[in-house]
C-alpha cells in the first residue's frame, strides 16, 4: 500500500500547496483519515520531501523568467527582485530553525488545523471585503520593505498548523498594496528557496529514514506533486485574475467546522500526528 499512499498525498501536496487552504493541514488530516501506518518520523520528512516536486513544478512553470536570474550583476531589476525574495526567506528561516521541531511536537493535531482554517477564512474574508486600490502591480516594484512584512506573515504559518503558507504570504501582500496577481505570483516565487530549501535539507539529513518506504516510492508522491501542482499554479492564476478569495473563505470555515465536528464525534483522532 505504500505506494497507494505515496499517490494521495502527491495528489493532496500537488492541489493545496499554492491554494490558499493549507497543505499542511491537508497531509496531517490525509494521514490521519486514511490511518497511513508509517512511523512519526518517516511521515514527517516524507510530506516535507514531496514538497519539492510542487517547487520544481514553479520553476517549470516560470522557467524563462527565472532565466533572468543569470543577468543579476547586470541586471537592477532583477537584482532588486531576487534580494526581495531572499529577504522575505530570512524570518522564517531564522523561526523554522529555531522552533520548527517544537511546533510539529505540540502542534501539529487536527484541532489545532481546523482552528487555523477557521481564523485564516475569516481574516480571507475581510480582507477581501476591503475597498482598496493596489499600488503594486508587479512583482519587481515591491519594495525590500514590504518583501520583509510578507516573509514576516509568512511565518504566521509556520507558528500555526494549517493556517497555509500561501495564505498569508497572499493576503499580506495584499494587505500591503499588492493586487491580488502580483501576491499570488510572489507567494510562488517566495516558496521556491523557502520550501525547496527544506525539502532539500530534510532528503540529504534522512534519506536513510526514507528508505524505510522505498526511495521509488518518495519518486512517486514528488512526481505527482509536480504535475498536480503544475496543473494548480496556472488554474489559480486564471483564477485570480478573475476573482477574488472569497469562495476559499468559505470552504476554510467549513471544513474546519467540519473538523470539528468529526472530532467531537469521535471518528477524527485529535492526537499529536506526522
Amino acid at each position: 500500500m505504500d505506494w497507494v499512499y505515496a499517490i494521495i498525498y502527491g495528489i493532496v501536496e500537488g492541489i493545496t500547496e499554492f491554494l490558499p487552504i493549507s497543505s499542511t493541514g491537508h497531509l496531517i488530516l490525509t494521514g490521519n483519515l486514511l490511518g497511513v501506518p508509517w512511523p512519526k518520523d518517516v511521515k514527517d520528512t516524507f510530506e516535507v520531501v514531496i514538497q519539492g516536486g510542487a517547487i520544481l513544478a514553479v520553476l517549470a512553470y516560470y522557467w524563462k523568467e527565472f532565466l533572468l536570474i543569470r543577468h543579476i550583476p547586470t541586471d537592477r531589476v532583477q537584482r532588486h527582485l531576487w534580494t526581495s525574495v531572499v529577504v522575505a526567506c530570512i524570518p522564517a528561516v531564522i523561526l523554522g530553525l529555531l522552533f520548527g521541531s517544537t511546533i510539529k511536537e505540540l502542534l501539529f493535531r487536527p484541532s489545532v488545523v481546523a482552528w487555523a482554517l477557521i481564523v485564516g477564512g475569516v481574516l480571507m474574508w475581510v480582507i477581501e471585503s476591503r475597498k482598496t486600490v493596489p499600488e503594486v502591480h508587479e512583482i519587481e516594484q515591491i519594495s525590500t520593505r514590504k518583501a520583509l512584512m510578507i516573509g514576516a506573515l509568512q511565518c504566521l504559518a509556520l507558528l500555526w498548523p494549517g493556517f497555509s503558507r500561501s495564505a498569508s504570504s497572499i493576503l499580506g501582500g495584499m494587505v500591503l498594496g499588492l493586487d491580488r496577481p502580483t501576491a499570488t505570483k510572489f507567494s510562488f516565487y517566495l516558496g521556491v528557496p523557502t520550501l525547496g530549501g527544506a525539502a532539500l535539507l530534510d532528503f540529504i539529513k534522512s534519506r536513510e529514514i526514507l528508505g524505510q518506504i522505498g526511495l521509488l516510492n518518495v519518486l512517486l508522491g514528488a512526481g505527482v506533486s509536480f504535475v498536480v501542482a503544475y496543473a494548480a499554479i496556472g488554474w489559480l492564476l486564471r483564477f485570480v485574475s478573475t476573482n477574488n478569495f472569497k469562495g476559499f473563505a468559505v470552504y476554510r470555515v467549513v471544513l474546519g467546522v467540519v473538523i470539528l465536528a468529526l472530532i467531537a464525534a469521535g471518528v477524527l483522532n485529535n492526537s499529536i500526528l506526522a
